[in-house]
């Protein structure tokens, strides 16, 4: 079984077992989160559930292992003529989250 979720305004496949990396989240390393915004859930067997724009009573269980910060990336301006140039650096932060169980009611 499979979900769906939306995180951080981006969507994930989330499976149990499986490690995703997410737009920061205000938890701390080794607490239990919910993720209630589930998009689709695909049982083993059967027709997949399609959320019209969620699904109802679905849920993924995840636990933080922690945060991190991405590679710095360079942001750079330039205006030829007009001696315009400005350089600026952008870190994004990440929180990495292990999905446990997938469960819909």
């Amino acid at each position: 079984m499979y979900a769906v979720v939306r995180a951080g305004g981006r969507q994930f496949r989330a499976e149990p077992g499986k490690v995703i990396d997410v737009e920061k989240l205000n938890a701390e390393a080794g607490e239990r989160l919910t993720l209630n915004e589930v998009l689709l859930v695909v049982p083993d067997e059967g027709a997949p559930l399609i959320g019209r724009p969620l699904v109802q009573g679905a849920a993924v269980q995840a636990t933080v292992l922690g945060h991190y910060r991405a590679k710095k990336i360079i942001v750079w301006k330039y205006r030829p003529g007009l001696r315009y140039r400005r350089r600026r650096g952008h870190r994004q932060t990440y929180t990495r989250l292990k999905i446990e169980e997938v469960t819909v009611i």
